[in-house]
């Protein structure tokens, strides 16, 4: 991947079609869930044996920018302040400081960590998509509408490209699983895929925790985690969570978000009227950077390996991406300061100055409790424990992991027509090309 940035796609206000972007803020929500199908032919494919054998007589046409701007808001672009966790009678009246972003994105994230970002890759590179600590920059119509428009132009400006290259995936097994092989990111697809720091997410989750008097031990080596009892007037030592309940409660929480992000893409495909499906069939390792092929090197990320591990451990990539653990911070101390920061310092949803959506935004904001230093050394105690204890930052998942994938193509119709009943697509893919592109097939 290259280190020098470059901007991403990009669209002028003339370019975008104020007829289609209408049509689109009218087109029925149960429309979309009820005719949502995963539509993997495309044109230019080719199923070349079994019953539903097919070849496209058509080449591929690739997404134009409008529709690649389309599809990344829908899967993750920003679109007001989040409402917060109101309440809890622990710390009452303090507002539940939970969260890590102050930002509501189109996917929901559990209580407002939002430790994901999205990238993407298609005919023309490789980028990043970054949206997770976007103040919002469109403001509601006194109708309370978000103008699609101003989204599009606000949010291109989020994408930076990291490599000249689509990203080469090869089309076998243990690449990518075999019945995607003649199909998943062909040339003239767009291929979009949220990442999230499941470190951080782990880190989030040990403060959620601790706000709430909880603290964990060492359930795989069987031991209390020394030092903790210092903090028995925090959290209670005597009926600690076991870590790795907390490890999956984290996996599962990031698996949710980067899940609802492709379902949030994948709905509007059907109302713009492309082909496509989300799709977990491509092995992260791989993407990620950590396939042990350096013919394969995915996005690059770092990864290490260890004795005690079964696979190697993807942490990020400088400058572009990198997960709340070491190598990337010296110590876990350093990464809580930093999530700290985050959390607390310039546009993070509990520093004061931070625009919000209630009528008194400052006041509510601040009244959130701050994790003074004996919150930071508990957290941290706890942190680097599982650090040196299993070698990496959560103790038994990922640092960094990826799930979903959201592929978007044009649709090639003729194999709808010929090989299956009426009604195997909607409307709008049957005008699309025509009032998307001036392509009549």
């Amino acid at each position: 991947m290259s280190e020098t940035k470059q901007k991403g796609i990009e669209i002028t206000e003339e370019e975008i079609n104020d007829d289609l972007l209408k049509e689109l803020s009218e087109y029925p929500l149960l429309d979309a869930l009820f005719g949502r199908r995963s539509r993997r032919f495309f044109l230019g494919a080719e199923v070349p044996d079994g019953p539903l054998a097919y070849k496209s007589k058509h080449e591929p046409v690739p997404l134009n920018n409008l529709e690649k701007l389309l599809i990344l808001l829908g899967v993750s672009g920003v679109t007001g302040w989040h409402h917060s966790v109101t309440r809890h009678d622990r710390y009452k009246p303090h507002l539940s400081n939970y969260s890590g972003s102050a930002s509501g994105r189109t996917h929901p994230s559990a209580a407002g960590f939002h430790t994901s970002e999205v990238f993407f890759t298609e005919d023309t590179g490789t980028y990043i998509f970054r949206t997770r600590d976007f103040a919002p920059e469109v403001e509601r119509s006194e109708n309370g509408k978000l103008s699609t428009k101003e989204l599009l132009l606000s949010h291109q400006k989020r994408i930076e490209k990291i490599s000249e290259h689509r990203i080469h995936i090869p089309n076998y097994e243990p690449y990518m699983e075999g019945h995607n092989s003649w199909v998943a990111n062909k040339p003239g697809t767009f291929l979009a895929f949220p990442v999230g720091d499941l470190a951080q997410h782990t880190l989030l989750n040990l403060c959620f925790y601790v706000q709430n008097g909880l603290a964990v031990y060492d359930d795989i080596n069987n031991r209390k985690i020394p030092g903790l009892v210092k903090y028995r007037h925090i959290v209670d030592v005597d009926n600690p969570v076991p870590l790795s309940f907390l490890d999956q409660y984290s996996l599962a929480e990031l698996s949710a978000e980067l899940a609802t992000a492709t379902y949030s893409g994948m709905l509007l495909q059907q109302a713009i009227g492309l082909g496509g499906w989300m799709f977990d069939g491509i092995d992260r390792l791989t993407v990620l950077g950590a396939s042990g092929n350096p013919n394969v090197p995915g996005l690059g990320f770092r990864y290490d390996t260890d004795s005690r591990w079964a696979i190697p451990n993807p942490t990020g990539l400088e400058g572009v991406f990198t997960s709340f653990t070491p190598p990337h911070f010296p110590t876990m101390r350093d990464a809580v300061e930093a999530l700290v920061e985050r959390k607390f310092g310039k546009n993070g949803p509990f520093n004061p100055e931070t625009k919000g959506i209630w009528k008194n935004s400052e006041k509510v904001r601040g009244s959130a409790q701050v994790h003074d230093e004996e919150f930071k050394e508990i957290i941290a105690l706890q942190a680097q424990y599982m650090y040196d204890t299993f070698g990496k930052f959560p103790a038994t998942t990922p640092s960094v992991y990826s799930l979903m994938y959201l592929q978007s193509h044009h649709l090639d119709l003729d194999y709808y027509d010929n090989l299956f009943d009426p009604h195997s697509y909607l409307p709008t893919h049957a005008e699309h090309l025509k009032k998307w592109h001036g392509i009549k097939l």
